[in-house]
């Protein structure tokens, strides 16, 4: 999260502020993320404080780990009161079920990333990188992360017969219903219907799109951020 888009999602932080009742941030919200025993990485100081004032005023701030910040450990829950997601979340919002994820390694497919993913989430791969200094483990890391967004995702809208997201979303609906599917992982906002009453949103990103969802308790709608 570069320095311009902390203040521009922090701006946006301070305007829903007083009408929000939960904020659920579905993922890769930091580039990098690692937690070593005594130290934490750098920055995010007006982001982190902001979310620590809306749980201090009682809103509810519920962070899921991304494919690039799955390295959040205890910190952000003992000294904001976030309350983390490492799995899908299912919730009912004003009389409306929710299905809420990041988003990666859901449904068949991308065997690969599942392997790396699982690699990534080992308390033996989490403990050996504890052991390099932090000065230099995140440096790597973050080449790493810039790395793989770079070469691996997918700006474009792929069509309903072809989003994945989309078709796990559908196959969920066969056994049990949710009114909104919502996710994070692909970085490209879309809002679609997967039936006469479920659809599916992906948020999009702050990198591009400054897009975001909001639930008026009514219904869901994709909104861009306009500074």
């Amino acid at each position: 999260m570069s320095r311009h888009r902390e203040r521009l999602f922090v701006e946006w932080l301070n305007q829903i502020q007083p009408t929000a009742k939960a904020l659920y941030l579905l993922g890769d919200v930091f580039d990098f993320w690692f937690e070593y025993k005594r130290a934490v990485p750098r920055g995010f100081t007006r982001f982190l404080g902001k979310l620590a004032a809306f749980h201090d005023v009682g809103i509810e701030v519920h962070l899921f780990t991304g494919n690039h910040d799955m390295w959040i450990f205890d910190y952000l829950p003992e000294e904001i009161g976030i309350q983390l997601h490492r799995e899908p979340f299912e919730t009912q919002l004003l009389g409306k079920r929710f299905y809420m994820a990041h988003g990666d390694g859901l449904g068949s497919g991308d065997k690969g990333y599942k392997i790396l993913k699982a690699i990534f989430a080992s308390r033996l791969s989490q403990w050996l990188f504890a052991r390099i200094h932090p000065n230099l483990g995140i440096k790597i890391a973050n080449r790493w992360s810039v790395s793989s967004r770079n070469s691996h995702e997918d700006p474009a809208l792929l069509g309903e017969d072809k989003e994945w997201l989309v078709l796990y979303s559908k196959e969920l609906e066969t056994t049990k219903h949710a009114d909104y599917y919502v996710y994070g992982h692909r970085h490209v906002p879309m809002n679609i219907p997967i039936g006469p009453q479920s659809r599916v949103v992906n948020l999009g990103d702050w990198v591009d799109h400054f897009t975001y969802a909001e639930f008026d308790g009514h219904e869901m709608k994709l909104k861009t951020y306009q500074s």
